[in-house]
Parts: structure tokens; sequence; C-alpha cells
């Protein structure tokens, strides 16, 4: 292969391919190899063309960055690196492998793939794309919703639109998705939350469905093979992968709606030392990786084979850098980290008690207007929600939150304390450190584990399809199937599911803190009982369009409770609940009061399955409304709850009653000028775990007529 392009010195910064006025600059980290040669994959006058550029030690290398810049090469083009050094994975951890062509940690786009198509290119061509890339933003503006303001609805991208009943033009895409906008609009989301869409390989599961014999994919995307590039199969044109996502962001913005992403960088797709070394194992594995300091081996806190060296300067730059490139050239508003407790391991794997990552993504000035939302724990065991970090900006996915919600709805003895204090925000997990209750991104599923509607239909997992001899997935689920495993037609059993799940949204979304809804939960998704469906790119894992009309009464249920929070502050406190000065204190007087079946009386038994709690709207600036909600969590008992009077205003109040998750029909959720109203004194029998919200109204005045005699 001949060259003909001129080269020159190039610069080390900024890392990764770059167009300047001096031509195409390329820089690439790298400490430990012995030669850097820079691959082009040209088309000219139809005719591609494949060159090697040896990069000079002396010449083209400043420190540890490797850089060279081309005035003359035509664009677009392909580009990737071969790095020759040594091969010693079990000794010094170096596993340089010069017969591969690798990736580029920082290029923003990849050779495009339809979704499917098999990607033996990694590896063997170069596939890092550079291209002139204008687009126009037309002024587009983040939403910036408070976070305390937010609902959040996780979603897979291929799985939001893929099944035929999505009825859009472009299945399984980002575009796809912009086609559901007034869905989400109607439904009053006010930021998705996109699970993995940097680029990965969705064949490398070497599953098989025991069933049909057909091979399974890495369907979630847990594995990225890039922390820049979009997914090119979850594009309408593949070959312009960056635009389609920006259309999809923009369109959203003028929406309202934020996106956020989940991302990955606690591990990579090269996996284990036998996995395949398409960009880090062979630019410096040891920098990149947390090696065991005497075997060499790769520390697997991550439950992927790998584990990433988040720690180290090179690294945390890297994820930086990729942060602040969504944020800026993708409009990106918020991002929750996958395995986060990973980021505050040091190079050995040991917890910090400060790490510099977890403090630089806080503090970073390019990032101060984006969510920062952490899943507080790893694949080895460390758990630590709220405990993550200290910083006012970090929230958290609530494990506790869902396990504890979940442990009531199981009528599980003792839950009632840890109950009260979840839906008062978690002060136990977040006030200690100055933190605040929307710190806590509340949850009763998200994509790992059963849905909503399966998580009281099944009380084990069902994950055979898998081809894991059902191996795989959390065996604690907390859940309970209502009286019988899977599909049932039995009324009172299908009637106890439906009550269930209204009460389960009922206290997500009058809990504080941030509620997270997963895609399909509104309207009845099932898995059928597959509680690890990370496999599954079929009808499994695909929302089914069709249950929106099956079970519209839900979805407008969800709608409801939505609109609820957003009208009413009294659900979304800046901050915590003052504590009673003292137990006579009057209960109008409290922002919140916990009561059990009759009012005034707690009952933190191990025992009591039911819970009352009176929120006070009154100490509000512009005040709110009151609630009172009453909760029963035996499963075969009815409990009779005795109502109080409404806190005390200037203007008399009376209470209606808003939400009867025991209804059956329409009347189950209503506006208050159409809803029931519900005397003080007045005695109300609630069915085994249903819920019944009640919403003060002012009394409304009688009209007088003025007696006096004309003059």
């Amino acid at each position: 292969m001949k060259q003909h392009y001129v080269v020159h010195t190039g610069t080390p910064l900024p890392l990764g391919s770059s167009i300047t006025p001096n031509g195409v600059n390329f820089a690439l980290f790298s400490r430990h190899a012995k030669s850097v040669t820079l691959v082009l994959e040209t088309d000219e006058k139809g005719k591609t063309e494949l060159q090697q550029i040896p990069l000079d030690p002396v010449r083209n290398k400043t420190g540890d960055i490797w850089h060279v810049c081309m005035p003359d090469v035509p664009l677009p083009l392909y580009y990737g690196y071969i790095l020759d050094g040594p091969w010693d994975p079990g000794g010094n951890g170096h596993a340089y492998d010069k017969t591969r062509i690798l990736l580029d940690p920082y290029a923003k786009e990849l050779r495009p793939a339809q979704w499917g198509t098999r990607r033996d290119c990694f590896g063997k061509r170069p596939c890092c794309h550079l291209r002139v890339d204008p687009y126009d933003w037309e002024g587009d503006l983040h939403p910036k919703t408070e976070l305390k303001d937010s609902i959040i609805y996780e979603m897979h991208v291929r799985g939001f639109t893929r099944h035929q009943s999505a009825g859009v033009s472009h299945p399984g895409t980002f575009r796809g998705i912009m086609e559901k906008t007034e869905y989400l609009q109607s439904l009053g989301i006010t930021a998705i939350e996109l699970m993995p869409v940097t680029e990965f390989n969705e064949n490398e599961s070497l599953f098989v469905n025991p069933k049909t014999g057909n091979p399974l994919k890495n369907y979630w995307g847990y594995n990225p093979v890039s922390f820049f590039a979009p997914k090119s199969g979850y594009c309408s044109e593949p070959t312009d992968a960056l635009n389609e996502f920006r259309d999809m962001v923009k369109h959203l913005h003028k929406a309202g709606i934020e996106v956020f992403l989940d991302i990955v960088y606690n591990h990579t797709g090269e996996g284990g030392i036998e996995g395949p070394t398409t960009s880090f194992r062979g630019i410096d594995n040891t920098i990149y990786y947390l090696l065991d300091p005497w075997t060499r081996a790769y520390l697997n806190f991550s439950g992927c084979g790998n584990t990433c060296n988040c720690n180290h300067p090179i690294v945390r730059n890297l994820i930086i850098d990729a942060l602040r490139w969504w944020v800026v050239e993708m409009h990106v508003d918020g991002f929750r980290f996958d395995l986060a407790s990973i980021l505050g391991r040091d190079s050995n794997g040991h917890v910090l008690p400060n790490p510099p990552m977890v403090e630089a993504i806080a503090e970073d000035p390019v990032l101060s207007d984006a969510k920062i939302i952490a899943e507080a724990w790893d694949a080895a065991g460390l758990y630590q929600v709220g405990s993550f970090s200290t910083h006012h900006r970090w929230a958290e996915w609530n494990g506790r939150f869902r396990d504890d919600v979940r442990m009531f709805m199981c009528s599980t003895q003792g839950s009632i304390p840890a109950l009260a204090t979840r839906i008062a925000g978690s002060s136990d997990l977040y006030q200690h450190n100055g933190r605040r209750p929307c710190n806590s991104i509340n949850f009763i599923t998200s994509h790992d584990g059963f849905t909503l509607h399966d998580l009281v239909s099944y009380n084990q997992k069902h994950n055979l399809e898998n081809g894991e001899d059902n191996r795989d997935g959390d065996n604690h689920n907390i859940s309970w199937n209502s009286g019988k495993e899977g599909k049932t037609i039995s009324k009172s059993i299908l009637e106890m599911r439906s009550r269930r799940i209204r009460s389960f949204l009922t206290i997500l979304f009058i809990s504080q803190g941030v509620p997270m809804l997963v895609a399909g939960d509104e309207f009845g998704r099932t898995q059928k009982g597959n509680n690890n469906a990370w496999c599954q790119d079929n009808t499994t894992s695909w929302i089914n369009w069709n249950l929106l009309l099956k079970n519209a009464h839900l979805f407008t249920f969800v709608q409801y409770l939505i609109t609820l929070r957003k009208q009413h502050e009294v659900f979304r406190r800046d901050d915590f609940f003052a504590t009673a000065n003292h137990e006579e204190e009057p209960l109008h007087m409290q922002e919140i009061s916990w009561h059990s079946l009759v009012p005034g009386e707690q009952d933190w038994s191990p025992e009591c399955l039911t819970l009352a709690f009176l929120l006070t709207g009154s100490h509000f600036p512009e005040p709110d409304d009151d609630f009172y909600v009453m909760l029963n969590g035996e499963r075969e008992k009815e409990k009779t709850f005795l109502i109080p009077a409404p806190p005390v205003r200037q203007q008399q109040r009376i209470w209606k009653k808003i939400i009867d998750t025991c209804q059956t029909g329409a009347d189950d959720a209503l506006p208050p000028d159409q809803a029931q109203p519900v005397t003080a004194g007045k005695k109300i029998s609630i069915l085994p775990m249903g819920c019944i919200v009640l919403q003060s109204s002012p009394l409304a005045q009688k009209k007088t007529t003025c007696s006096g005699k004309r003059r």
C-alpha cells in the first residue's frame, strides 16, 4: 500500500480526529505501544483505497500521545489504528496485537450497519468514520425542567416502536420515537431515558432459544464498543446516525421533553481476555482496565468480564470528554450511569472515600445543567444507595424505594415504617448530607426485572427462553402472583391484579422524589414472567401497542396520576418534611402526619399492614390542597378507616374522593368537581391491596340575597 498523502507532524490535542484549517488531525493516547500506524480507507473516484501511515515516535509523538496531520486527505473517510507492543497479559498485563485494526476511543461515528447485520469489520477494517458534519439546530434549547418536577420514562429505542402495532413508518429507530412524540406528550412525562444508544455488537450473544433454536441477541446493549458513536442500527438511515439522533432530540425538545441517556462507563464490550480486541485492550490494557496486581487477570466488578479503570486520569478525561460531547454536540439533557459504584473504585478495585471521577462529573462546568443519576451499586455486591456521593447534584436510582414498596404490596409484616419513609422522600438516605427528596429517583420497575403487569402475576422468574436453564436473572423479585402463576381467567384474581397495579402506581406518583415509569407499564406490558429479557429481540421485549386499546382504562389512570402530580406542589416538595414539635401538635399544623385506621393513632407494629397519612398543603407560599391517603396492604382482609376532618383553613373545606383503586370502572380516578364528597367521621372500607386518596376542596358558599326593603 503506497502512501501518497502529505503528512505533517500534527498536534496532541484534541484527542481523536478533528478537521482543522491545516487539515485532518489525528491524535491517540498510548503509553506502552512501541509503534502506532494510522490506517485510512478513502473512496476516490469510486475506488476504495487503503493507506497505512506509520507514526514516527520522534516527530509524531508528544509525551504519550501519537499524532499526525494530513492536509489533503479526502473526506469522508474511515480510519483506525494498528498498535504493536508486548503481548504478556499474564505478566505485565499488556495485550498488543498488530493484526487488529483498532477503533479510536474518541470516534464520533463508526461504520454503519442495519440492526442485526454482522459487525465482522471490527478489528479487520478501519471502522471509525470522519466526515464534514454541519447541522442546523434551529435555535434548539434544553427544556431545563427542574429535577423535582421531572417525570422520567425509561425506554428501549428499538423495543418502543419495533412491534407492528406501533403504527410508525420507521419502526425500532430514533425516528420511530419522533413519530410517538404526541403520545409521550399525552401521557405527560417530562423526560425519556434511553437504554444504551452507543455502538455495541448485538450479535455477540452465544445463547440460543431452546424452544425455537433461534440465536439470541444482546438486545439491551449494555456492552459498548464506543462511548461516543450513536448506534447506527437504531437509525432509519444508518449512514446518518449523528443527525438522526439530533433530529430526535430537537423534535422532543420542541415538545418540552428532555432526553436522558443510560450510559455504560463501567466496562466495555471487549469482555475478558478471550473477548474481541476492538479498541481499549489493544491501545493500553493496563491503563483502561482494572487488573489484579498479582495475576493481571481482569477484575470483574461489572459482571461482564472487565471493569474500566475509571479513576485513572486518562480514563477520567475520556469519560468527561464523552459527557461534554453528548451535551454540547448532541444536546442531551441528562445521564443515568450504569453500575455507577464502579466510578468510585481505585486502580486496585478498592472503594474511594471521595472518588475523583464522581466529583469531576458533578463539578464540571459544561455539565452543570445536566441531570446526573447513579445506579448506586455494582455487580460485586457494593451497594451505595444513599451514600454514593454527598454532592447535591447526584441523584440515585432508589432501589430501597422499589424494594420497600414491593414488600408492602406483598403483605410483608413490618413493612409499614419503611413504606412511610419512602413515601416521605427517603430522608434516612438523603437528608443527613444536605441532599433533597429529588435526589431519590423512585421506581417500582425498570428494564431489569419484571414489568409491572408481571410483578403482580408471577412469583418466580420464567427465563427458559434465554437459553441458560433459568439460571439467569434475579431470584429476589419481591413479587406475588395475586393467587395464580401467570395467565388466568379468574375474575377475582384479575381484579386483585388490577387493584394492585393501580395502588403501586398511586404510591409511585404521590411519593416525594422523582418518579420513573418504564415504557409500556402504563398499559400493562408483559414479558410473560421473563425478568431478564436482555437477549430477547422479539415480542417478549417489544411493546405491543394493541394493549393501549385493550387496557385504555389503565393508561387513563396513569395520565390522571401524572396530571395530579404536576398540578400539586405538595407531591413535589423541594425539602424534607419538618418534624412535628411534639406529639400533641394539631394535625393541621403538621406538614405530614401518619395514621393507621384511626386519625392520630399510628401503628408501626410488625403486624400492622395499613397506613394512612395526611399531607397538608397550607405550608406553601401559594397554598395547595390537602390530601388524605389510605393504604390497605392485607391480602385477604378489608380494612375500615375513619376519616378525619380536613385541616383547619380560613375557608372551610371538605374531602372529595379522587382516587379509589377498589373501583373497577372509570370512577377510580376523578377530578374534585366530579368526585364524591366524604364527610369527616365517616368510615370507609378498603379492599385488600386497595388505596383511596381524598383531596380537600373549598366548601361551596351558599348564595345570599338581600332581604332589606327597597328605598
